[in-house]
């Protein structure tokens, strides 16, 4: 390697390194902020915590690299032009294709590199991360239960004034509000004055022992004059076991379904079989729609009620008047009733289709991010690159703002492509990459007008006649 490739790379290294940090360490923080309300207040450890910031910075890489790429690029070539270093190159003719030489290697194996990442450290990440999420309480009930505030488990919410013990496994204090399962409200309230965790670590069940407390329950009788005086039970207890399925924590979550399958969860190969599986559910379904609204129309079994021998003559008239009035109401009523219940089925159907249809496009698309992603890095690159030589301009000022807008623009196109296909607006496929497809011509032009020497936009024709 050449001493000016080897310094070129050295400083874009330096520069790409540092950039990197930054926005990981900024992402970090606010992807911690955004799920605080699952870890502030429940005395998490520090291992728990750093495998919850360990599962979570894969999924990062997606905003992290393209970004970084983009501003590490303006901010090196921004330096160099500043710098008339550029000028020093072009004086021995170096032009700028050959100082982005080494570089350019280095971006593609990086997009090599994000490509293998995306396929395998992701799936990864999200499967801890979604797991880790959803057994935090298995793993230690007594994060279930914050001190000094109502939480919400299952149909019961639970308040204590302070928790002891290695694992907070002894309460004080107790109060649960039960919600009814017939009824909407809360009519049942139970109060102690102590209480245990008793389940084992890694136990489905919360199992609470209550101590020295008083169980009350409104009476709630459907003749509402029997309700003016409030009628209620109450009842005193030495001990009361409380049992709670910790299935029904983290309910968001378990209502997309627990299991390795998720889109977000698998890589390419996984991808392909699950896509293949849902096109040949989607078909059957269709099929199974189809026979079910034949076989509704009663349409084979017509011929079986009429005699049509000796009939050669073409009737012009009504068909209702072939029936009696009795006859007619019951036709049309029989009419009326099969197309209520036909639009009824199509409708339900019509959601079904809409959520698996939804299911599917999901799947394509997070099937198509993981080549976007090694895309994305090399065409941000060749317009961060030029863009930097172009304004000649370094440091974290101009080519921070003018990265960040860059980048702005290429990640909103690329949610809100993602968002109208995944509804079925336009084919998953070209969701996925319209980004980066408004990003390609940019660094074509980009590069064309750094290598001329010309200014990144050219206004002389328009300017010159206003001037003379």
């Amino acid at each position: 390697m050449k001493i000016l490739d080897r310094y070129i790379l050295i400083t874009f290294l330096r520069t790409f390194f540092s950039v990197f940090i930054i926005f990981m360490f900024i992402f970090v923080l606010q992807g911690v902020w955004l799920y605080i309300a699952e870890l502030a207040g429940k005395d998490l450890d520090i291992s728990v915590t750093a495998k919850f910031i360990l599962y979570y910075m894969p999924k990062l890489i997606p905003l992290v690299v393209p970004l970084t790429v983009l501003l590490s690029s303006i901010m090196v070539f921004g330096n160099f032009a500043e710098n008339y270093e550029f000028a020093a190159m072009k004086s021995t003719g170096i032009s700028l294709q050959r100082a982005m030489r080494s570089l350019s290697v280095f971006i593609v194996a990086l997009g090599i590199a994000c490509f293998f990442f995306a396929n395998n450290v992701i799936p990864w990440g999200e499967y801890n991360f979604y797991n880790l999420r959803r057994n935090i309480a298995k793993v230690k009930p007594a994060l279930a239960i914050a001190e000094g505030q109502f939480n919400e488990i299952g149909n019961i919410n639970i308040k204590v004034e302070s928790k002891s013990g290695d694992r907070g496994q002894y309460l004080h204090g107790v109060v649960i509000h039960q919600k009814s399962s017939t009824r909407s409200g809360n009519y049942k309230v139970i109060v102690s004055e102590k209480g245990e965790l008793k389940s084992a670590p890694d136990s489905n069940v919360l199992q609470l022992e209550l101590i020295n407390g008083n169980y009350y329950e409104e009476i709630v009788n459907r003749d509402s004059r029997k309700n003016i005086d409030k009628p209620h039970a109450r009842s005193y207890f030495e001990n009361y076991i409380f049992n709670v399925d910790l299935e029904i924590l983290n309910s968001e979550d378990l209502d997309e379904k627990n299991y390795r399958g998720r889109h977000t969860m698998q890589n390419i190969s996984q991808l392909n079989y699950t896509i293949d599986s849902l096109n040949n559910q989607r078909k059957e379904d269709y099929n199974i729609l189809s026979k079910t609204l034949y076989n509704r129309t009663t349409y084979a079994a017509l011929n079986l009620n009429l005699n049509t021998q000796g009939q050669d003559s073409l009737y012009q008239g009504e068909i209702l008047d072939l029936y009696t009035a009795s006859n007619k109401v019951q036709v049309i009523n029989l009419a009326l009733n099969s197309a209520n219940s036909t639009k009824q089925i199509i409708d339900a159907n019509k959601k079904n289709f809409e959520s698996k249809a939804i299911w599917l496009n999901k799947h394509i698309i997070a099937l198509h991010d993981k080549f976007v992603l090694a895309f994305a890095c090399i065409i941000l690159f060749f317009v961060g690159a030029p863009l930097g030589a172009l304004i000649r301009k370094g440091g974290l000022g101009l080519p921070m703002v003018i990265a960040i807008v860059l980048f702005l623009t290429y990640h909103f196109f690329g949610i809100f492509a993602k968002n109208s296909a995944e509804k079925g607006s336009f084919s998953p496929i070209i969701g996925s990459w319209l980004s980066t497809a408004v990003m390609l011509p940019l660094s074509i032009y980009l590069t064309t007008r750094a290598t001329n020497d010309k200014g990144v936009f050219q206004f002389d024709a328009v300017l010159a006649p206003l001037k003379r």
